[in-house]
């Protein structure tokens, strides 16, 4: 959660001439705002709608694609064999890179209360799978956008040349 996903993962997208996709744009214009959600279905309710949102945009993807997914997304088993058969990229941010995001976002309904701890204790618990689930990792600790769309580049080479 903001370790910078939908950003970086469009930036990257439009250098290399990609579709991007962003999961949780797509459940807020089906179903309202993620805080919504949460209120009135609960994180349970959140996680089959996002479920089944991830699910329909990776089976459908006929053409390389950037798809940004909810930092929770990986919870599901079913997303977990889905993403078998993509190029997974873990972007690993760290408390002081995602600080000035949660601190100053009061949007995200999972960090209510002392952010920093949430964050921490999520990033504690989420991370094994994070790595158990990345055919790479990008740290993000200290790098400018740019730097990052570069290092990443240098990373797919291979699956981005024709």
């Amino acid at each position: 959660m903001a370790s910078g996903k939908s950003t970086l993962g469009q930036h990257f997208a439009t250098q290399h001439g990609l579709t991007f996709i962003d999961t949780d744009r797509r459940i807020v214009a089906k179903h309202g705002t993620i805080p919504s959600i949460f209120a009135t279905q609960g994180e349970h309710g959140f996680r089959e709608i996002e479920a089944r949102e991830v699910a329909a945009v990776l089976s459908a993807a006929d053409e390389p694609s950037v798809v940004s997914l909810g930092g929770g997304a990986i919870l599901d088993t079913g997303t977990q064999q889905l993403l078998e058969s993509c190029v997974v990229v873990f972007l690993d941010a760290d408390l002081e890179t995602v600080r000035p995001r949660i601190v100053r976002d009061t949007g995200r309904p999972l960090l209510a209360g002392d952010a920093v701890e949430r964050w921490q204790e999520m990033s504690r618990r989420r991370r094994p799978t994070y790595l158990k689930l990345a055919d790479h990792v990008l740290v993000t600790r200290g790098k400018s956008q740019q730097d990052l769309v570069e290092e990443l580049s240098a990373m797919l080479e291979e699956r981005l040349t024709p």
